[in-house]
């Protein structure tokens, strides 16, 4: 007999779709499809927007954006996976697009740390072709863990998953997402490199992707620790194993839109600040130029501005210039001249020429 809510020609491995008495699926069904609709919402957006983004520095991690939706939206698909019983079908998706996923966000979340880190230092961004490349790049290793998992060992020793160990299965399933595990704590540790910087305008973006980080940790930790531990000592294996992996996966896809998505989404059209960039002679400045332009060096100036005006009672005014000796009036100097040609009388001025006067 088919459950209150489903048909009675539906297949018993999809009866959690509409089951009326567990309600858990049903639940987490809209959810994730609410998921699906908003992310969709979210890539048509970005394509609307990409005109309007008047900064070439954010208009380069647009692509990186998309790919990141992209794997979001995958997340909140896969949700329908954990719904639906294991069986020959949903076993080899489980084991092979949970890792690849999440490896594909963490890495686009990655690669925007990165790039924020030169961003905060005064450094050239990355252009987008290299961004794509790292992302991609990262996530390929997780694509060929799973398919030495899935293909190799599972297809050529012809293992079944709903006939393998409940206790080995989950065992695997963790094992498969060591990588996964890896990105996101590097992901964290790189986040926080992002607040320290000169240029605080880009402390924000990596503060969005320090706490999607935060809440994904506390996420991938309890369900981790529900499914090799916690389920077993409740005595609920392997009834609440499906549950607990659907809850993780539509939370984090939440996370993602909600914490990160969405405040970059706010930022993204906002026009370019000049100080969140540096000066386009900054590459020319002399190093000591570049850190420190006033203090200590200043005081020659200093010290001949406040014995100027301490008879006027006025403040000294700032002078930003550099001196290394005092100034001191020099003592009038001697003038000198050109002498002028002067012109003599001639000797033949009486000449008469050899006539005697009579």
């Amino acid at each position: 007999m088919a459950p209150p809510g489903c048909n009675q020609n539906l297949h018993p491995d999809y009866y959690l779709l509409c089951d009326t008495e567990q309600v858990w699926g049903i639940v987490l069904e809209s959810v994730a499809a609410a998921g699906i609709i908003s992310t969709i919402i979210f890539m048509l957006s970005l394509l609307i927007v990409i005109g309007k983004v008047q900064d070439a520095t954010k208009r380069s991690m647009i692509p990186i954006y998309f790919l990141f939706l992209f794997g979001t939206l995958g997340i909140f698909s896969l949700t329908f996976a954990f719904i639906i019983k294991l069986n020959v079908r949903t076993g080899p998706t489980r084991f092979f697009l949970f890792g690849v996923l999440f490896a594909f966000c963490f890495s686009c979340l990655l690669t925007h740390a990165f790039n924020l880190v030169k961003l905060v230092r005064g450094k050239i961004h990355l252009q987008y072709p290299v961004l794509l490349a790292i992302a991609i790049s990262l996530t390929l290793v997780q694509i060929i863990i799973a398919i030495i998992y899935v293909v190799i060992i599972v297809a050529r020793q012809n293992i079944d998953f709903t006939t393998m160990n409940i206790e080995q299965r989950n065992k695997d399933f963790v094992m498969l997402l060591i990588y996964v595990l890896f990105l996101m704590a590097l992901t964290f540790l790189v986040s926080m490199f992002t607040f320290c910087g000169t240029y605080k305008g880009w402390r924000r973006h990596g503060a969005h992707i320090y706490i999607t980080l935060l809440f994904s940790i506390a996420i991938w930790v309890v369900w981790i620790t529900m499914l090799l531990r916690g389920n077993p000592e409740l005595m609920t294996q392997p009834l609440w194993d499906d549950p607990v992996i659907s809850i993780a996966l539509v939370s984090n896809g939440w996370v993602f839109l909600m914490i990160y998505i969405v405040p970059e989404f706010c930022f993204l059209t906002i026009p370019r600040k000049p100080e969140d960039y540096p000066a386009e002679d900054y590459s020319c400045q002399p190093t000591f130029m570049k850190k420190k332009t006033y203090g200590v060096e200043n005081q020659a100036y200093m010290k001949e501005e406040i014995a100027t005006d301490a008879g006027n009672n006025q403040d000294p005014p700032y002078v930003p210039h550099y001196a290394h000796f005092q100034m001191e009036n020099l003592p009038p100097q001697q003038e000198f001249s050109i002498p002028r040609p002067k012109t003599r009388a001639s000797p033949y001025e009486d000449y008469t020429g050899g006539q005697g006067t009579k």
